[in-house]
């Protein structure tokens, strides 16, 4: 059995795992980076740790949570993941480009930029599986739609078309989406605004006179 010699401890490769798979868990990246760090750097001890899915999952978020983008990139495209590890580590993909284009640009991500991003940096399959679901996409179509309205709920012709490009619809129907979402927030507001005004009717009505 191969033991790792650390400062205090004897781990094998399976204690490693388990101690990763703790540390994760209990969010404390700074321990379990300390702990990485900790670890023997021959190529012998590293291939056998690597042939644990929680020492790479942990070594690729210690690496995004330093921004150390490069290691985790050469980790997520070098080594293949769980499906139960997939949302995680492509959530960290996405984020690390994000990241990297915005200190780059000198400004913050919008919608649309980043589903540029998303095209240039496509997830690798080795935390993909390749399916690509219709309900999926409508619910990014509508999840990239509602974030834009957040920033601007009058886009400009330009962007309508920006937006029609990036979730594959025409940009009449970019136009109405916004009509009607700007609609829905008025009858919205006209509603709570009558709320208010009848609860202020009936506290008045049931205040009594000193």
């Amino acid at each position: 059995m191969t033991l790792f010699h650390l400062p205090t401890l004897n781990f094998t490769p399976a204690q490693v795992a388990q101690v990763c798979e703790t540390l994760e868990e209990s969010g404390d990246i700074e321990r379990l980076g300390r702990f990485l760090w900790s670890l023997p750097v021959n190529p012998s001890a590293c291939e056998a740790l690597n042939k644990h899915e929680s020492v790479l999952r942990s070594r690729a978020l210690v690496a995004f949570h330093t921004g150390n983008f490069r290691d985790l990139y050469h980790i997520l495209e070098n080594h293949r993941f769980h499906k139960e590890s997939h949302a995680k580590l492509q959530a960290m993909w996405l984020e690390a480009h994000y990241q990297e284009a915005e200190k780059l640009r000198g400004r913050p991500l919008g919608p649309v930029d980043k589903y540029r991003v998303r095209k240039k940096f496509p997830l690798p399959r080795t935390i993909w599986d390749g399916e690509q679901k219709t309900h999926c996409f409508k619910e990014r179509t509508r999840g990239l739609l509602r974030e834009w309205y957040l920033q601007d709920p009058y886009p400009n012709p330009t962007k309508k078309r920006e937006l029609a490009q990036a979730t594959g619809l025409t940009p009449t129907q970019v136009g109405n989406w916004f009509k009607n979402r700007r609609q829905r927030d008025r009858a919205a507001a006209a509603k709570n605004r009558l709320q208010q005004l009848h609860h202020q009717q009936q506290a008045g009505g049931c205040s009594t006179s000193p």
